[in-house]
Formats: structure tokens, sequence, C-alpha cells
């Protein structure tokens, strides 16, 4: 049985650290031992525990890439497990002790932005490619533009495989259901509705989101525009709503810890990023019961919604392109119906948890040399 050790470095439970959580629940357990090493005091603890996997602590690396305390730390665990493969999620410290204990390491780059220009010519590319190339057996990007990204950087395109994320269909909604969560978030029965889920950071685009909702306003169409999420930018989105005149258009919800019935009420899904956007889980999510999206042309957008097919992709900064497409679908009935069903076939042929999850798996059996198939 070949054994793997996954560490991360997080303390919160973000977009890795649901990966994480989504791969431990559909790993192949007849091939794979699969052990986890956390920082003290991570919340991501009991969610891994409740998947009845090992999990290693150590005092240190705690939302760190590179702690040298860490290492030795990890050597010792390293030692201990055994792992033949190591995989590191944002985490330097672990790639150098796996690459001292002698694993195999396999790294993802979750996140989607373009790299300091410094690092991308000259001394500052072939040292990022020297670092990168020699601590990686196997690096996973989460979207083609992610693999972009760490090419620029020098790495050999040899060692990137490109695997998209996975998710757990969300349950669908009865009409009673549905009715009950329409009033808990304020959206009365013959209205359309659209939400985004995301930090609030100025990345993420929200501003065109809201004057999305201002040009849909004019237009006559009735529609509520949603907010979830909380960051830095929630007092200036706050702001933006007030002044445009827009308090019972657009709607903060704040964070949401289940957006499954938020889901379930939505028609349409949007996201306005243009920084840090790789594959979104909360796209998916939607998808899984069959919501379309309007998605901005950035980063690992365009990979999971294919323009016309089951949503629109539009030009970043662009509130008009936006309010456009979502005006489209809100007002023509059988592109929207045909743009749902699209969602649903595409979410379960590409995005479904297990496909992630076995993806995951012939990394590491091709890396021990123990893939049958």
């Amino acid at each position: 049985m070949l054994k793997v050790l996954q560490v991360s470095s997080d303390t919160n439970i973000g977009g890795a650290g649901k990966c994480i959580l989504t791969y431990l629940k559909h790993f192949d357990r007849e091939q794979l031992e699969v052990a986890v090493v956390l920082p003290k005091n991570s919340l991501l603890k009991p969610e891994v525990e409740a998947q009845g996997v090992k999990i290693f602590e150590i005092d240190a690396m705690a939302d760190k890439s590179l702690d040298m305390k860490a290492i030795k730390k990890l050597l010792a665990i390293f030692k201990e497990f055994k792992p033949d493969v190591v995989h590191t999620h944002a985490s330097m410290s672990a790639r150098i002790a796996a690459r001292l204990f002698g694993a195999k390491i396999v790294y993802t780059r979750h996140s989607v932005f373009p790299p300091n220009p410094r690092l991308t010519q000259g001394i500052g590319k072939a040292l990022c490619g020297l670092i990168n190339n020699s601590t990686a057996d196997k690096i996973i990007a989460v979207a083609e533009a992610a693999k972009e990204n760490i090419c620029a950087i020098g790495v050999s395109d040899k060692k990137i495989d490109v695997i998209l994320n996975g998710v757990e269909p969300l349950r669908k909604f009865s009409e009673e259901e549905i009715a009950e969560a329409k009033a808990k978030f304020g959206v009365p029965e013959g209205y359309k509705c659209a939400a985004i889920v995301a930090r609030l950071n100025e990345v993420k685009g929200h501003k065109y989101f809201v004057e999305a909702a201002r040009l849909l306003k004019e237009k006559g169409i009735k529609a509520k525009l949603l907010i979830a999420g909380t960051g830095d930018m929630e007092e200036k989105i706050k702001q933006q709503i007030e002044e445009s005149g827009l308090s019972d258009d657009v709607l903060m919800l704040g964070f949401l810890t289940d957006v499954e019935p938020l889901m379930n009420v939505i028609d349409v899904q949007a996201n306005c990023s243009f920084g840090t956007e790789a594959t979104s889980l909360s796209l998916l999510e939607g998808m899984s019961l069959g919501k379309p999206a309007v998605v901005s042309d950035f980063g690992g957008n365009p990979g999971v919604i294919k323009n016309g097919i089951n949503g629109f992709v539009v030009p970043t900064h662009s509130a008009d392109a936006v309010a456009e497409k979502l005006a489209e679908l809100f007002c023509d009935e059988d592109l929207y119906k045909k743009m749902c069903d699209e969602s649903k076939k595409v979410f379960e042929s590409t995005f479904t948890a297990k496909k992630y999850a076995q993806s995951i798996d012939n990394i590491y059996l091709n890396l021990g040399g123990k893939n049958n198939g």
C-alpha cells in the first residue's frame, strides 16, 4: 500500500482546505494510506478527524509557507510515518523536508495571480525555476491559468498537471423549502435572483456586480442581487449600494456557513474577479444544481464556464457586460432552461468530487510506480 502524507499550513478552512477534505472523502483506501500534517489549532483538524484519517500536529508553520523551525519537526514525522509521497499545500518547509527525507513530492498551486515581473526573466526566473523544479516531482495546477503562472517563473511544464477542483453535489430543495429560503434572503416571488459568493476583496470585483444591479433596475428588470461573504471591502460595498439607491435591490448576507439554501434560491451565479481566481468552488456547487453563471474571463473562470453553453464569459471590469448577460438569462426562458441543463451535464462529466479524487490518486500511484490502470 502506498503511503501519502498531505501537509497544510492553514489554520483556517479556505479553498485548499476544502480540496483536502473533498479528497479525503473519496480517495482509494484499498491502494493508499493517507495521513495529514497540520499546525496546532487548525480548524481543519476536526474535519479531517471525521474522515478517519490520522493527523500529525506540529507547533510551527502556521499560515507560513517557509518556517525553518518546521523543517526538523516535519522530518521527525516523516521518519515515523515513512511516506512514499508528500503532498504539500503552500508549504515550502514541507517540500524541503520531504526532499531531505527522500519522498516523492507533490505541490498544488491553488491560486491564480500574475507573478512579479522580476521572477519571469533573467536571474529571478532562473532561481525560481531551480527552486521549484528541485522541490517538486509533480505540480498540480487547479486551472490552466495557474499552470501559465507557474511556467512563467521557470517551472518545467512537464512537471505540471492541470486538475480542476471537484465538489460534492448540493441537495436540490423542494418548492416549499425554496419558498422558505427566499423569504429568509428577502427575495419576493416573481423576482429573479443572482448571487456572488466570494471574499469581499477588491479583486473579486463586487463593485461591477453592484453597478450591474443599477443597470438592471434601469431596464425595469425585477431582480434581487445577493452578496455572500466578508472582507476588507465590506464598508465600501455598502456605501456603493446606498449611494446608488440600491438598498432594496442588492442585499449583503455576510458569511454563510452553508451555501446550499442560497444556491437553491438563485437563478444565476456571478463571478466578477480580476485577481487570484482559480477554479471557484462556489461556481461548481451552483452547477451541481444546474445553475448557469456569468463570469469574468480571468483566471480559471473560462475553464469552468463555457461561453454560451453553461453560462457567459464576459470581459473583466465590465459592469455593462455583466448586466447584459444577466438580463439575457433572466428574460429568455428557453435559453435559461437550456443553460441549466448544460450546467448539470458539465458538472457531472467534469467536476464531481469522485473524479477529482481519482485524478489525485493517479498522481500518487504514478509517482509510486503502483498505477495498474
